[in-house]
């Protein structure tokens, strides 16, 4: 399933109810709900969750346990805004980049700077993350397709530059410092390594060691 990372609507949570299997997590929408079907794919905050029910204003989505403790959700309550986001389709337009909607870890915002409207936004995140972080490169928090515009590798941090469309429009106006964040690399990257690590691993020993050694610094 692919998605864009261009939040189209701000939900909000309606009822959070614990199961065997996880939690039912329903969401009220407006332009989105008459486009959505039951077992159809929607990015909440960028993870993607499948509708399992439909009423008049909201959908139902079953959050299983690995998606708990991987992502944010578990900790969404009755009442919580949430970006919305349905799978790209073959015809439309990819304003944003491919986000797959498969949380690779949860982010921690350290710092958030005003100026004017614009805000610089810098989010924390475990040390394996950072090797895919760079510079003018494309990342997703919360379901938002955003570019990296510094990165501290020093602190395993990177800052981004929110203008004011995206901030008003987006759940991210609703965060504040230590808020936990969802964060999607790029894919493109995770790409790069598996092709230059295995096409280290057929040619020696040697070079796949100090591969191995680089990719896990």
């Amino acid at each position: 399933m692919v998605f864009t990372g261009l939040v189209k609507e701000i939900g909000k949570v309606v009822s959070v109810r614990s199961n065997a299997e996880g939690k039912l997590i329903e969401v009220s929408s407006k332009e989105l709900l008459p486009e959505i079907a039951i077992d159809d794919s929607v990015s909440i905050n960028g993870a993607c969750q499948t509708a399992v029910k439909l009423t008049d204003s909201t959908f139902v989505v079953q959050t299983v346990h690995t998606s708990l403790e991987k992502t944010t959700l578990g900790s969404l309550r009755t009442g919580d805004e949430v970006n919305l986001e349905l799978a790209l389709r073959a015809s439309d337009r990819l304003g944003g980049h491919i986000v797959q909607g498969h949380v690779n870890d949860v982010g921690q915002i350290i710092q958030i700077q005003s100026r004017g409207n614009n805000y610089l936004v810098t989010i924390k995140v475990s040390p394996k993350q950072m090797k895919y972080i760079v510079k003018e490169g494309s990342i997703t928090i919360d379901g938002i397709s955003l570019t990296v515009a510094e990165v501290f590798k020093a602190d395993c941090s990177f800052q981004l530059s929110i203008i004011p469309h995206t901030w008003q429009n987006t759940v991210l106006r609703n965060r504040r410092v230590q808020s936990l964040v969802n964060i999607e690399v790029d894919i493109l990257g995770k790409y790069i390594e598996n092709l230059l690590f295995n096409g280290a691993r057929r040619s020696n020993g040697a070079s796949t060691h100090n591969l191995e050694s680089f990719l896990n610094d």
